[in-house]
């Protein structure tokens, strides 16, 4: 059996995951490389190969699959970094990405400024064409006109277009031309059509995801074509899969083409790995996920064992609306900086340390306080335990920066002001789960909180009393389980096509028509190896959906049509109006039964079941050993008071059926794993922490 390889860039560390070739699961941890993230997954190779005691050449010759979940999407939309972006769009439509359906996400800010523009109005051109709703050509392209515009773009130095054009995903003819146009004239430039983007209704939401795709596609592409020829030149061979924003995997070259698809696409893995092994597996079929890493904490919650999806996203400020797990994130990692605003108060984030200079106690050049400084101050660290001992951290840098930048600027004590760090970032991070929980009609007391990153079981015990949850799990390979997640993964290709009708009226053979002609883009999309039904697919699913909405409404809901048997009937568009019913219900409080239900939009997910790791059961092994208790130091507990002696656990020692109890930290090489007063913790058969309250 070949090794399987998950590999998750993350803001301050590279985690890696890969099946020894005994089947058995290891985890290297590597700091990442912002500047070029590739050096980080390449020593990150190089010290698996260590490991298993082989070249590096050795080890990628007998690899079988990379599943590799990349930042550098996500980070080109935080940092406004992405290629030289031009558009080109029907006339009269240059400004739409502006007007934003004169949406301002602060109604009532006359000062709040408008977004980063990632197109200049100077490098947005129009053509004269026009199609109208039905699909029908008004006004053919003046052909002419396209090239003297693609000619300007190139003269300004552009490196990636977008087309989009009014009504072109009914009839593509157009923008498929202005592309032929594009090769020819500017053959350098990347290329994003709206059609093949985002084929659906509503021209700004079209074209603010067509622009972001391009904005964010060329870097992307130059990294992933950079990363896979290395290692081809190390001696990798086999298949190379992007983890992507829907919780599937796909080929690096559909990740390029299809850039927007990758923002997010290392929190989706985790999301992955909780809803296959713990939903699945474990059979807790409701779960609230978090990842706190160095940077940013990732909260998505699973309903029925089904994550939450989006189809409408805010990122960066732009609209994207390609589907993806619905993931919120806030600044809250162990890297988010702590700090004191003109009015006194202290701040937790949203800017991070990173992995360089990274927090003060690192000993790297950084000298601004973080939540890892704090953590590190109460003694929920060992500061000669870090990573299991590879990373020693500097506690009394630690302890200056805090005092220097949040204890004397509000004269507390520097214990107090660690506390008050934790105390704060506690709370936003309670606040990100409110939003993902409450605010869409879910009581988070209902559901159990998965929490992992290389931070996430410090501050758990706290965030499930803090939101009425009464139970945690903590996965032992908590600090990479969305390295993890990518080796669940399947292969999944979403698709598109608008249809306008009622649940009263509509017609069956359009439905039909628009899912078999998405099932052919699906073949043409997939990876040559997977039609060729290698050993890594198993099997495909189809699943469909219709968006819906009452009349005046300006936001879809999308609703499942279940098993169909590969046709949608009139049993499924009765069951999926009512069924909107109630999901409309839930999310706005109320539901209008008698009104007619309209449809949008027909969806299909094609999903190619990939072969799983199988997962052995371990047998309870009694009590606690007395080697794993290492030793007593002073952890500090509000609730107590402050720093009491406090019993740590070498989780190393710790094996399937032993209990303890908090106050208690336990430490495995890579997270520590806080038990605030009053909490116990067991170890499952399944070597997850379950923690309850």
């Amino acid at each position: 059996m070949g090794l399987k390889i998950g590999i998750d860039v993350g803001g301050t560390f590279t985690d890696l995951v890969y099946t020894g070739e005994k089947g058995a699961l290891h985890v290297v941890k590597t700091p990442s490389t912002p500047d070029n993230q590739a050096v980080g997954v390449i020593a990150g190779l190089g010290k698996m190969a260590d490991a298993e005691h082989m070249s590096l050449a050795d080890l990628l010759n007998k690899t079988e699959v990379i599943v590799h979940g990349s930042t550098v999407a996500t980070n080109t939309m935080l940092e406004f970094n992405g290629a030289k972006t031009g558009l080109i769009t029907t006339r009269g439509f240059r400004d739409d990405i502006e007007l934003r359906r004169g949406h301002k996400e602060r109604m009532f800010d006359p000062r709040y400024p408008a977004p980063v523009p990632i197109a200049l109005r100077r490098h947005r051109l129009t053509v004269n064409e026009r199609i109208d709703r039905e699909g029908k050509i008004l006004v053919p392209l003046d052909e002419d006109e396209a090239v003297a515009q693609v000619r300007k773009l190139k003269e300004h130095g552009i490196e990636s277009i977008a087309v989009c054009l009014l009504f072109g995903f009914l009839n593509p003819i157009h923008e498929k031309k202005i592309a032929e146009i594009i090769k020819r004239e500017h053959p350098e430039a990347f290329i994003s059509l709206s059609h093949e983007v985002l084929p659906q209704i509503r021209e700004f939401e079209r074209v603010s995801t067509t622009l972001v795709n391009a904005y964010t596609g060329p870097k992307l592409k130059k990294y992933l074509d950079s990363l896979v020829a290395e290692l081809k030149r190390l001696g990798f061979k086999n298949d190379f899969f992007v983890m992507l924003s829907n919780g599937g995997i796909m080929n690096a070259g559909y990740a390029a083409k299809y850039a927007v698809t990758g923002l997010l696409s290392g929190p989706a893995a985790g999301v992955v790995a909780c809803s296959q092994l713990i939903s699945g597996q474990m059979h807790k079929p409701n779960l609230i996920t978090v990842d706190m890493g160095g940077t940013s904490f990732d909260v998505s919650l699973i309903k029925d064992k089904r994550p939450a999806f989006a189809t409408d996203y805010w990122f960066s400020r732009y609209r994207i609306m390609t589907p993806m797990l619905a993931i919120h994130t806030i600044g809250a990692g162990g890297g988010s900086i702590a700090w004191v605003d003109a009015g006194g108060a202290l701040k937790v984030g949203p800017a991070s340390a990173g992995a360089d200079p990274g927090p003060a106690c690192y000993g790297k050049g950084g000298n601004r306080p973080t939540v890892t400084d704090a953590n590190l101050v109460l003694g929920y660290l060992n500061a000669d335990y870090f990573l299991g001992g590879q990373m020693k951290l500097n506690a009394k840098a630690a302890f200056d920066s805090i005092e220097g930048k949040v204890g004397r600027p509000l004269k507390m004590d520097t214990v107090q002001a660690a506390n008050g760090i934790f105390r704060i970032v506690n709370h936003n991070m309670s606040g990100g789960i409110r939003t993902v929980s409450i605010q869409k009609g879910y009581d988070p007391r209902d559901f159990v909180l998965v929490a992992f990153g290389g931070n996430g079981a410090v501050h758990a015990g706290l965030l499930a009393r803090d939101l009425g949850i009464g139970s945690i799990i903590v996965p032992r390979m908590a600090t990479a389980f969305s390295a993890r997640g990518m080796l669940s993964s399947n292969i999944v290709i979403n698709k598109v096509k608008t249809y306008i009708g009622t649940t009263g009226k509509y017609d069956l053979n359009v439905i039909n028509g628009l899912i078999g002609s998405m099932k052919l883009e699906v073949e043409q999309d997939l990876p040559a190896s997977v039609r060729r039904k290698s050993g890594f697919m198993k099997e495909v699913t189809y699943n469909y959906a219709l968006d819906m909405y009452y009349k005046g409404e300006l936001h879809e809901i999308t609703i499942p049509l279940g098993s169909t048997g590969g046709v949608v009937g009139d049993e499924n568009i009765a069951k999926a109006g009512v069924d909107f019913h109630k999901a409309h219900e839930m999310l706005h409080t109320f539901a209008n039964h008698s009104a007619p239900v309209f449809i949008m939009n027909v969806r299909l997910e094609t999903v190619v079941h990939t072969a799983k790791i199988p997962v052995a059961k371990l047998k309870p092994a009694g009590r606690v050993p007395k080697e794993a208790l290492k030793g007593k130091r002073k952890v500090y507990f509000e609730e107590v008071g402050g720093f009491i002696r406090t019993a740590i656990y070498d989780g190393t020692q710790l094996s399937c059926g032993n209990a303890i109890e908090g106050p208690c930290v336990v430490e495995e090489p890579a997270t520590n794993i806080v038990l605030f007063p009053g909490q116990q913790s067991s170890i499952d058969e399944y070597d997850n922490y379950v923690i309850t309250l």
